[in-house]
């Protein structure tokens, strides 16, 4: 059948689909993406979606073929265009589309991309992902005669955005666009937004020319850093490359993390859902959980990865969530997706009401030390075995173990974690301590498991990051 087609084996992944643009992702893959997926939606009695795609140079032709496949189920496509990852999401809620499909390479650099996907109010992971592989593979498709449009929701989505702004004094902000797609949405809602704003990179460039669109990487925020101090300004704010993941920077030049931010959040929340769950994955500083319970919420540690946390926030009914990698989720007058320039304008309100400083907010919280999120490559195959033989050894020794995902380990000295990357050939490995000292026997803790299991130690970054 003429209409089989077989996936590179690395591009269908936990989250999404992702590959190199012409050697592991083309714009066949992202066809029969359309014909695989559409089929999922029109069998499930579907009958729009809704497809968006960020700046990269390989975007719009990926687009055109995902919507050519989506066509030949039978489906309405509701093209909307340029622009970030949750434009797409709300753009699905809001037409109340049977699913949305979104053509985006995220943060990775600029010659891969990849497809994520929700059907109806959720995210698509797992082992949907591995049907839309096993129906193309058989070329089971349905088939029918579609149609498709342009549809412009930028006016719409903005005024949503702005709609929970609830600040009471004006602040000065910068905002690094990083040339993503957050750029024309950024331009428009900054012209509405109180106080004074300062954009830097806000031209959609997919070959991303003056720095990576990554916020969890602090090399990456250096002109952030550097325009809040020129500028005085309050806040600065840094995207990813399609604006679901967040970064900010305080009036010191000081990076507030996303699980910092999510301690930020709950204190506010809390307030209007007293009691409420509010999860983190299982990178999260252990200052969050407590920072939660403090509150008089309820601390759930969850396994990593947007779709997983997104899934279980629908499933216990939290109004807020996060990870470590600046991916936050406010269900809170929010959709329960993860919007980067939603939680800006939250933020900004939030600091705005409450008459401090986000340093003061960041400074609230607990001092520790820590080690950034230190990876190394392991072959797909030896992975999770590893971290399994470690839990084993670390069980039957009578440790302390929390193996929602991977192994997170507690001792009087703190924490320390190691899991296995759901999208990569690596181990990620992560300490926290509250003291230096500390910090190191937690290090030579993970050193030591994974010497055991005959692997090279880690390079952790010398001493760690206060946190």
């Amino acid at each position: 059948m003429s209409d089989v087609h077989i996936f590179h084996p690395t591009v269908l992944r936990e989250y999404d689909i992702r590959g190199i643009v012409g050697e592991t992702l083309t714009p066949a893959d992202a066809r029969a993406v359309g014909r695989a997926f559409g089929t999922m939606v029109a069998r499930g009695g579907g009958k729009t979606v809704c497809v968006g795609y960020d700046g990269r140079l390989s975007s719009p032709d990926l687009e055109a073929a995902l919507v050519d496949g989506l066509v030949a189920c039978g489906l309405h496509v509701l093209r909307i265009g340029l622009g970030p990852t949750p434009m797409l999401y709300f753009a699905t809620r809001d037409r109340e589309a049977a699913a949305g499909v979104m053509i985006t390479g995220s943060h990775n650099p600029p010659e891969y991309n990849g497809i994520k996907m929700m059907l109806g109010k959720g995210p698509v992971y797992g082992q949907q992902i591995l049907d839309i592989g096993a129906i193309a593979a058989k070329a089971d498709y349905a088939s029918g005669q579609g149609s498709s449009e342009q549809v412009d929701v930028k006016d719409a989505y903005v005024e949503r955005l702005l709609k929970d702004y609830d600040g009471v004094r004006d602040l000065k902000v910068v905002w690094d666009a990083g040339n993503g797609a957050t750029g024309e949405i950024l331009r428009r809602l900054t012209a509405r937004l109180p106080g004074t704003h300062i954009r830097l990179f806000d031209e959609i460039d997919g070959t991303f020319p003056n720095h990576h669109p990554d916020p969890t990487v602090e090399r990456n925020l250096v002109d952030l850093k550097k325009a809040v101090a020129e500028h005085g300004c309050d806040i600065g704010i840094g995207f990813d490359g399609d604006g679901d993941r967040i970064g900010a920077i305080d009036h010191q030049g000081r990076v507030v993390w996303g699980d910092q931010l999510v301690a930020i959040y709950a204190s506010d929340v809390l307030k209007s859902h007293p009691g409420a769950t509010i999860i983190a994955d299982v990178k999260a500083s252990q200052t969050l959980f407590d920072e939660i319970a403090r509150q008089g919420g309820k601390p759930l540690m969850w396994k990593t990865g947007h779709s997983l946390l997104k899934a279980k926030m629908a499933e216990v009914g939290s109004p807020l969530a996060g990870e470590m990698s600046g991916h936050i989720f406010f269900a809170d007058k929010w959709y329960g997706f993860d919007d980067a320039l939603y939680c800006a304008v939250r933020l900004i309100g939030l600091v705005s009401k409450l008459g401090v400083t986000l340093a003061d907010l960041r400074d609230r919280l607990p001092p520790v030390v820590n080690t950034p999120e230190t990876r190394f490559q392991v072959s797909e195959e030896r992975k999770f075995q590893v971290v399994q033989e470690v839990k084993e050894r670390l069980t039957a020794a009578g440790a302390t173990v929390n193996a929602i995902d991977g192994v997170r380990v507690s001792t009087p000295d703190g924490w320390w974690l190691l899991r296995a990357s759901n999208t990569q050939d690596v181990l990620v490995a992560r300490a926290e301590s509250g003291t230096p000292e500390g910090l190191e026997r937690l290090k030579a803790m993970v050193v030591e498991q994974l010497e055991n299991s005959g692997l090279p130690a880690p390079s952790f970054e010398d001493g760690g990051s206060a946190h």
